[in-house]
């Protein structure tokens, strides 16, 4: 009985601990990337948050304009060379750029 407990352990008959060590860098990829992603939100929903009028933004279609006026879901730009006003969801801006940082 000692015998055929040893020899399931050694040749993994068994399941038990060596199946969870296979399945292990698996599980520690999910949740890396869940932490990864939920940092990246909240970063995100931060610079949302703090939009304000007169910084200069880049959108997820790739336009560039400077906010003249901020509503509750939307933004208006001032979108050279026309200086046309463009209104867009707020959730399509990507990057920001402070009148401070392009001074610099």
């Amino acid at each position: 009985m000692l015998i055929y407990g040893l020899v399931a352990l050694q040749t993994g008959g068994g399941g038990g601990l060596p199946g969870l060590v296979l399945f292990l860098p698996i599980i520690l990829l999910f949740v890396y990337m869940f932490y990864s992603q939920g940092r990246k939100q909240k970063k995100w929903q931060a610079l949302l948050s703090g939009l304000k009028t007169g910084d200069k933004v880049v959108t997820s279609g790739g336009l560039r304009g400077t906010i003249v006026a901020l509503k509750d879901d939307a933004l208006h730009l001032r979108v050279p060379p026309d200086n046309l006003r463009v209104e867009v969801m707020r959730s399509s801006v990507v990057s920001v750029t402070t009148p401070e940082e392009t001074a610099k």
